[in-house]
């Protein structure tokens, strides 16, 4: 199944800060250096079960007391925060996020076939960082780059404190092969391509690679290779080659779950072409069956992660997801045009809600067996998908996926910071770690829902006000 899905990969964060950013400061509501918020909920992203009555204290960006609140202890000029009914979760670590967006995809798809050049995607560099923050995206992996320099700008100028947004592990512009149906991305010639590319990117700053649906095994390898020298991984939207393919060639992470893009199965697939019909294959597989169980072994004996990707998949579901106010407004009355459109073309019958569900099932299987799943929306596809309010959906469907409220929330923050390597700085509430952290009114271990409901998102201690985040970007989403 082809799916228009432009994906893109970034890493770096920014230094820890101490001193509220240049810019952005109509959205700071916390920004003094020492502070407590005082008798809070805590899910710290652990897995473990949330703690009630904590008191979290914060001293010049970073943590120095997560407890029992009657235990906290005295700052000297601290400023103290009483929420009551709160919920403090660690700030998430979206890995399969985008600085792009499918804005006219219905337009483009009006009459069954592309035009020239090809399908493209429009970049919103405004708009993306600002409502991923909001919904309490600390940091972000942009997995797939279209407009490259770009991305870097937004980093540069997230990392200066002239704009609000997550810390960003950039990625590199697509390793796609030929022929590609996307108009922005280069079609790779050989090895010695892939090779040049890799090595270019990573001159100019990337720190993750992103390999793409009509890639060869030996371009793969060629860049999975070269991604390594530079000591960055390298993650796979495939079709083309396998995912037992891509497992034995070393690459790091495989994007979405393997019953939307794992070809392995296709009784037609020829070597290195991307065949039609990979989640029709997947349909006659059963989780627990012989094929599926080997795959999950593969995966987890050479320790390569799965990205849930849930959302995208969701909105290609009949009558999925709920329709949402605050999506609608922030988009552009084109892009809600466009969404809108897609949304009413999608068939009653179609097989995705099956197909959807048997995605939960392998994912749920996969953390069983010990694999390490990461979490992220793909902000593509239809459009029904948005940067930040799709974070928040993840973790929702990670709980109808079968897991609870707080192993979503690990799998969320904890496994995305492994992942990066910086489990150390970020991914749990931990004394001498970042002050990454989203304050969140109600309690979403019993409740997931109320993971929606975000009063303030902490970046390095300053508190960004979620509300005007959002309400600066309405009508903007699909504009800039």
């Amino acid at each position: 199944m082809r799916v228009a899905l432009v994906l893109v990969s970034l890493l770096f964060p920014a230094a820890a800060q101490t001193t509220a950013p240049k810019s952005g400061g109509e959205f700071i509501t916390v920004s003094a250096p020492v502070f407590v918020l005082d008798h809070v909920r805590v899910i710290d992203g652990t897995g473990g079960a949330s703690r009630e009555d904590q008191a979290i204290a914060v001293d010049h960006g970073k943590l120095v007391y997560v407890g029992p609140a009657n235990s906290a202890p005295s700052l000297t000029g601290a400023e103290r925060i009483e929420l009551a009914g709160f919920t403090v979760i660690p700030g998430l670590v979206g890995m399969h996020d985008h600085l792009y967006y499918t804005d006219s995809a219905a337009e483009q798809s009006a009459s069954g076939e592309l035009d020239e050049p090809g399908f493209f995607v429009a970049e919103i560099p405004f708009s993306a960082p600002r409502l991923s923050l909001a919904a309490g995206v600390t940091t972000m992996r942009t997995t797939g780059s279209v407009e490259p320099y770009t991305d870097l700008k937004v980093k540069e100028e997230i990392d200066a404190g002239r704009m609000p947004g997550p810390a960003i592990d950039a990625s590199a512009p697509y390793l796609e092969g030929a022929p590609t149906h996307f108009a922005q991305m280069h079609e790779l010639t050989g090895s010695g391509d892939a090779v040049r590319m890799v090595d270019y990117w990573s001159s100019e700053g990337m720190t993750s690679y992103k390999a793409y649906m009509d890639i060869s095994r030996a371009e793969l390898a060629a860049a999975i290779g070269a991604a390594h020298q530079h000591h960055a991984k390298l993650t796979g939207h495939l079709c083309s080659v396998t995912w037992p393919e891509a497992i034995a060639l070393g690459i790091d992470d495989l994007e979405h779950g393997p019953v939307f893009t794992d070809t392995e199965f296709v009784a037609s697939k020829q070597p290195d072409r991307c065949p039609q019909g990979g989640s029709q294959s997947w349909a006659k597989e059963e989780i627990d069956g012989a094929g599926a169980q080997q795959l999950i072994r593969n995966l987890v004996a050479h320790h390569v992660a799965v990205t849930s990707t849930l959302p995208v998949f969701e909105a290609m579901a009949p009558g999925r997801p709920v329709l949402q106010q605050r999506v609608i407004d922030a988009m552009s009355g084109e892009a809600a045009l466009s969404y809108l459109t897609l949304r009413a073309r999608i068939p009653a019958n179609s097989p995705v809600p099956g197909l959807l569900r048997k995605e939960m099932d392998f994912e749920v299987a996969f953390v069983k067996a010990g694999g390490l799943l990461l979490a992220g929306p793909d902000p593509t596809g239809n459009g029904g998908v948005l940067p930040g309010f799709g974070d928040q959906r993840e973790i929702e469907l990670l709980v109808e996926a079968g897991f609870t409220p707080v192993e979503a929330v690990h799998i969320a923050t904890e496994n995305g910071a492994i992942y990066l390597g910086r489990e150390r700085q970020i991914g749990t509430l931990v004394p001498g770690k970042q002050a990454d952290m989203v304050l969140i009114e109600g309690n979403p271990a019993k409740q997931i829902e109320d993971i929606e409901n975000v009063r303030t998102v902490f970046r390095n201690g300053v508190g960004y006000d979620s509300k005007k985040l959002i309400e600066s970007v309405r009508g903007q989403v699909g504009i800039r």
